[in-house]
Parts: C-alpha cells; sequence; structure tokens
C-alpha cells in the first residue's frame, strides 16, 4: 500500500518523530510505499514539508494539498496536543475533514488519552474520533477512556502496543558514563511535575541507606521556563537534603545512542508518574533491558502486568521497598530480565507493523486487495525510502542510522 504519514520526523528530536520513524521504516521492509508530511527540520526523499510556519496557509490546506499530489491509499496521523496548528492543534479536524469528503481513508494514533483532559482537548479528541476511519491506542485503559468520549467511534478503536526496537544493550555503558562500581537508580525524560521526579526526595533516602554505594542520576531536557525551574528546585531540594554526592544530572536533549547508554546503565528506572496513559520511556527501557519501578497508574499497571517488566509502587515507601528488590534480589531480577526479552521479541517492530497493516487493508474498498512489486532494483525495498539523502547514513533492512534517532519523550 501506498501510506502517507502527518508526523514529525527525524532529525527532529521528539518521541513522535522517533515513533513514526520505527514504524515507516518497518513497514518499508514489508514492501509498502511510504512518504510522510512533517515539519520543517525532517529529512529524507519521501518527506515532504508542509506543516510551514511562515504563515503562508493553514496546516490543513498544506497537508491536504500534499495528500493529493501522492495519491495514497491511506493516511496515518500520529496525534500529539500542539503539533498541529494553534488551539492544541485544532487544525487536524480540518485536514482529516478534507481527506474524508476526498475519499482518503484516515487512520489516527492518539498517543495522549487522558481521563481529565480539559475541555478544548476532549473536544478536539471527540471530533478525531469522528473524522478518521480507524483509531489507535497503545494500552487497554486507553481503549476505556477514548470510548467514553466518542461512543460512537467504539468498533473503530484498535489497541496497538507501542514497538519496541529489538537491539542489544550497550555494552559498558556505567563505564562510558564514568558510573563504574555504582548502582544506579535513573529518572530520565523532559522533566515536568506529572512525572514525579520530585517524589525521589522521599523514596530515595531508604535506597541510599541499604546500598551506599547508590547513584540516583536524573537524565532530561527542560522545554520552557516552568520546567526548567522546576529541575533547578529538584536539584536544589536535593542539596538542602545533603544528598549531592549521591547524584548525578546530565542535561540535554539526548541522541538515541547517549540516551541508549543512559538507560542500559540504571539497574533501575523509576517512573514515580502523577500523571499519563502510556509512556514511550517504558518502550526504551524494555529495548535496553532495564528494569522499572512504576508508579500505580492503570496504564502503568497494565504494562507492567502484560511485559512482566518490572514492579509497580503505590506509594513513596513502595517506591523505595520496590527498588531495593530490584537491587538486592538476585532471582527476581533474573526473573524480570526473562520477561523484558519475551516481551521484545513479541513486539519487535516488524510484527507491530504487521498489526498496522491488518488495520490499513481493511480501508481498502470491498471485494479488493492490495499489490505491489518493488521493481527488481529496488532490491526488494520501494524505491522511495531516501536512501541516497547525502546527509544521512543508510536505513538497511535491520538496521537503522543513530544520526536519524532521539529519545522518546
Amino acid at each position: 500500500m501506498r501510506i502517507g504519514f502527518v508526523s514529525t520526523f527525524p532529525p527532529i528530536e521528539c518521541g513522535i518523530a522517533t515513533y513514526t520513524y520505527d514504524l515507516e521504516n518497518a513497514l518499508r521492509m514489508q514492501n509498502h510505499e511510504t512518504f510522510i508530511i512533517a515539519p520543517p527540520g525532517a529529512k529524507g526523499s519521501n518527506v515532504h514539508i508542509a506543516l510551514s510556519t511562515n504563515g503562508a496557509a493553514p496546516f490543513a490546506e498544506q497537508a491536504f494539498n500534499v495528500a493529493c499530489t501522492q495519491t495514497p491509499d491511506c493516511i496515518h496521523v500520529q496525534h500529539e496536543f500542539g503539533l498541529y496548528g494553534a488551539q492544541r492543534g485544532v487544525e487536524i479536524i480540518g485536514f482529516l475533514t478534507r481527506c474524508s469528503i476526498a475519499g482518503i481513508p484516515t487512520v489516527t494514533t492518539l498517543h495522549t488519552v487522558n481521563s481529565d483532559f480539559p475541555h478544548t482537548e476532549r473536544e478536539i479528541i471527540r471530533r478525531i474520533a469522528t473524522e478518521s476511519r480507524a483509531l489507535i491506542v497503545h494500552e487497554p485503559e486507553q481503549r476505556r477512556i477514548l470510548h467514553r468520549f466518542a461512543p460512537e467511534a467504539a468498533d473503530r478503536i484498535h489497541v496497538i502496543p507501542h514497538g519496541v526496537r529489538n537491539t542489544a544493550p550497550i555494552a559498558r555503558a556505567k563505564q562510558k558514563l564514568g558510573l563504574s562500581g555504582k548502582k544506579v537508580v535513573l529518572l530520565c525524560g523532559y522533566y515536568r511535575p506529572s512525572k514525579g521526579f520530585h517524589r525521589a526526595l522521599n523514596f530515595m533516602p531508604d535506597v541510599f541507606r541499604q546500598f551506599p554505594d547508590t547513584l540516583l542520576v536524573l537524565a532530561g531536557k527542560t522545554r520552557n521556563a516552568a520546567s526548567d525551574h522546576y529541575r533547578q528546585e529538584l536539584v536544589e531540594q536535593f542539596r538542602q537534603a545533603g544528598c549531592s554526592n549521591r547524584i548525578r544530572v546530565f542535561h540535554g536533549q539526548f541522541p538515541q545512542y547517549t540516551f541508549d547508554a543512559l538507560i542500559s546503565a540504571a539497574d533501575v528506572v523509576a517512573m514515580p508518574y502523577e500523571r499519563g496513559a502510556q509512556s514511550g520511556i517504558m518502550a526504551q527501557c524494555i529495548a535496553m533491558e532495564t528494569p522499572v519501578v512504576a508508579s500505580d497508574l492503570p496504564a502503568f499497571v497494565n504494562a507492567v502486568g502484560k511485559t512482566g517488566a518490572g514492579l509497580i509502587a503505590s506509594s513513596d515507601e513502595a517506591f523505595s521497598h520496590q527498588i531495593i528488590r530490584l537491587l538486592s534480589d538476585s532471582a527476581l531480577r533474573k526473573n524480570t530480565l526473562k520477561n523484558i526479552r519475551r516481551f521484545k521479541q513479541r513486539n519487535a517492530w516488524v510484527k507491530i507493523a504487521l498489526q498496522h497493516e491488518s488495520i490499513y487493508t481493511g480501508l481498502l474498498p470491498a471485494g479488493t486487495e492490495y499489490i505491489y512489486l518493488p521493481p527488481p532494483d529496488a532490491g526488494g525495498i520501494p524505491e522511495n525510502i531516501g536512501l541516497d539523502t547525502p546527509d544521512f547514513s543508510p536505513r538497511p533492512s535491520g538496521g537503522t542510522s543513530q544520526r536519524w534517532r532521539t529519545a522518546h519523550d
């Protein structure tokens, strides 16, 4: 099929870009044609820049015009609030409406679905649900929430888990990062209060007492002045608590290899989130085979139960206890790593791509089927994948260029 993605895309640094890169790459390996409609900064010979910021035309008009020139069999929107115009990205609705009128089937993956959406976001979600031929979420809990917002779309909501990169952890990661000889508890991702990083002030002292060689590593970046203030305040509170020598702070937007090394160096990744319905960080931890301790948000309870990738903590005291268990109980840790590796194989991106393919083909006209034969000189790969892009490494089967990848939010 010829599948058009509306999304950010590498080398733009954001989780949605990385997600789309992985899915698009896996679909091409299944002999599908693809193109991407993306904002300035994305690159590749099958990338079309449409989300202009110069005010020449609204996003909906630009993106639709590009889609029409590419004659897709379907369009797949990767949705996150704020990506597509003002008012939290309301212009995506106009784009989907144009596609519907033109008879272009649309699929929308909703990367954020929360039960306590404010009015604007709730209305955007409802209208996306109305205009999309199929909807994808990552967790059953998200489907239940979406069903409440848009009951008329119930039979069009599909759950497809976040794909996992089938790659090995970074060897000697602790040594490379100057963390040799330490037990490492990691908090990572963009700083914001809803991720609950401040809770480490309550749960890490017990861990430090139990294991004096433990380091808490903070690794991430701020997106605005408020989140930077949150980061500074957090570090200062650790200093006042006398823990300055127990923490390391790595700041930046890390390229994928660096981010992989940080996760590989961790003995446990703590996810004390206070709000959220899914997390790309957990998928990154599974890829690097690092156990997690996560808060008892419904989506995390479901994810940990399904993957066996760690433990759930319902309080700060429980976080201390569960982290200590993973650091001290070798049998528990061994079993957790076994679960992670099993899940990693089941949810490799190539398998996730096949689940998407099933949804795409279900949108074809009744009584029809799709056929595509790549030309002999394409080596079995659709010819429009951008292998000749001058500034980036090729993307051969089974591998990816590290320069295309950035850490998931």
